[in-house]
């Protein structure tokens, strides 16, 4: 605060914004579940391809709105080489999630985003020194066990679960090192893998299992606006890993699996066994701590 007027400073504003983006985008990947079935049916590889595609287009018009195209292209080698690491574990995060989804492993991929904020916290606290309170590390340490009992439940060691944890977790540090407005980051990250994704969806539409011409001007809506879909929370995401502590935005992730898990049960109707209540519940106790105990220091 500034001592004598009142007024909140620069500092507090940003990392108050910062949190702000972070539950917003949180929120709205926690309710992905409730888009998705909608773009049926077409599958998942499909649905990643046209996610990155039109994630350029949507960038693409806002860059040229806004007339930065100028920043995108005199970006330095160090930024570019942050950028092309971000896409590549961004998709790499998309790609396995994709197989698990298809291979029948749905809930090995849900573990996996619930180990993520925990990657995050590591992170934070190895790359950046980020320091915990007692009742953060303490809040760290009931997830810990949380997803010990949640591993136990499944039955074995869920190495897809580790991988989508692990390069999310990376994307959230090189988003985090990267100096670069959201805008710009996010425009290029999709620019470095469009082309690859342009080139699956040409050779699933040449042979006959795309399905973007094949279902109505609806369907086709629809696929297109996962681009919109997909940048709106990566952009808020972008803005959180800038400015609050990586610890603090990987425990905010909690907001997804709780809310993906509350569609699972008030709308699909799916059922969690005794092992699953125990360690959900045991991560929404770290949740509760790790808020009460307050911004980590600095």
């Amino acid at each position: 605060m500034r001592v004598g007027d009142g007024r909140v400073g620069t500092s507090d504003r940003s990392v108050a914004g910062g949190m702000a983006a972070g539950v917003a985008a949180y929120t709205l990947w926690g309710f992905f579940p409730a888009f998705f079935p909608l773009l049926e049916p077409a599958g998942a590889v499909e649905i990643v391809g046209h996610r990155i595609v039109w994630s350029l287009v949507v960038m693409g018009i806002v860059l040229t709105v806004l007339r930065r195209w100028r920043e995108l292209w005199s970006l330095d080698r160090v930024s570019w080489t942050r950028i092309s690491g971000a896409a590549l574990f961004i998709t790499a995060n998309w790609g396995v999630y994709v197989y698990a989804v298809n291979s029948g492993r749905v809930t090995e991929a849900a573990l996996g985003y619930t180990i993520n904020p925990l990657v995050s916290v590591v992170l934070g606290v190895l790359l950046f020194r980020e320091r915990l309170t007692r009742p953060q590390a303490l809040a760290v340490g009931l997830a810990v066990v949380a997803v010990g009992v949640l591993t136990l439940g499944y039955g074995h060691f869920p190495s897809l679960s580790v991988v989508l944890a692990l390069s999310f977790g990376m994307y959230g540090v090189l988003k985090k090192t990267l100096r670069v407005d959201p805008v710009i980051g996010m425009t290029g990250e999709v620019l470095v893998i469009a082309p690859l994704a342009l080139a699956l969806l040409v050779w699933l539409g040449v042979s006959g299992v795309g399905t973007f011409t094949g279902h109505g001007p609806g369907h086709s809506v629809l696929l297109a606006t996962a681009g919109l879909v997909t940048v709106v929370p990566l952009l808020l995401f972008a803005v959180a890993a800038q400015r609050i502590p990586l610890a603090t935005v990987g425990m905010l992730q909690y907001i997804v699996p709780v809310l993906q898990m509350a569609w699972g049960l008030l709308v699909v109707g799916e059922r969690l066994d005794a092992v699953q209540w125990t360690g959900f519940g045991l991560i929404w106790v770290a949740v509760i701590v790790f808020t009460l105990a307050g911004r980590s220091p600095r």
